[in-house]
């Protein structure tokens, strides 16, 4: 059996990346929706009509950001802002047909490329996986923050 180097396995994790990116890129083209639009409308479908407090901490950016996304959103016809029912000063995002119609396919296709990328590998294989991934994106969040922490230090 071949040795596998650590260069040779971020060199599959980079292109891996790469494929996402241009997939993400293609799905920005076909929608006419930016990355960021499509993640806020992901969190709408995770947990519905949300306030743009709570969707920017969900999305790690700042409320500015999300009222931004909103904007567009609304402008596209994705998302109205309606009345918070018990909170007076807030609003919430909620999706309107045309956002629900693009969550749903979202949600479709990625459950469908998650079966056509996984379905077949034994269980015991997907959980190894998952696990090595799982170690992969706390080093590199941790070495992301620690990167984070020097800049600000300079």
């Amino acid at each position: 059996m071949q040795r596998t180097t650590p260069r040779d396995a971020i060199d599959r994790l980079m292109q891996l990346s790469m494929l996402i990116s241009s997939d993400l890129g293609r799905y920005e083209k076909a929608s006419g929706l930016t990355a960021p639009r499509i993640h806020l409308l992901w969190q709408l479908g995770l947990g519905g009509p949300t306030t743009q407090q709570q969707l920017a901490a969900a999305m790690d950016v700042t409320p500015r950001n999300v009222t931004g996304l909103v904007d567009g959103l609304v402008a596209s016809g994705h998302v109205t802002r309606e009345p918070h029912p018990t909170d007076r000063r807030a609003t919430l995002v909620t999706p309107t047909a045309a956002g629900l119609a693009v969550i749903e396919e979202n949600q479709e296709s990625y459950d469908d490329l998650a079966r056509q990328l996984f379905g077949d590998l034994p269980a015991r294989r997907l959980a190894d996986f998952a696990a090595v991934l799982d170690v992969t994106i706390a080093r590199f969040a941790a070495l992301m923050e620690e990167a984070q922490s020097e800049e600000g230090q300079s």
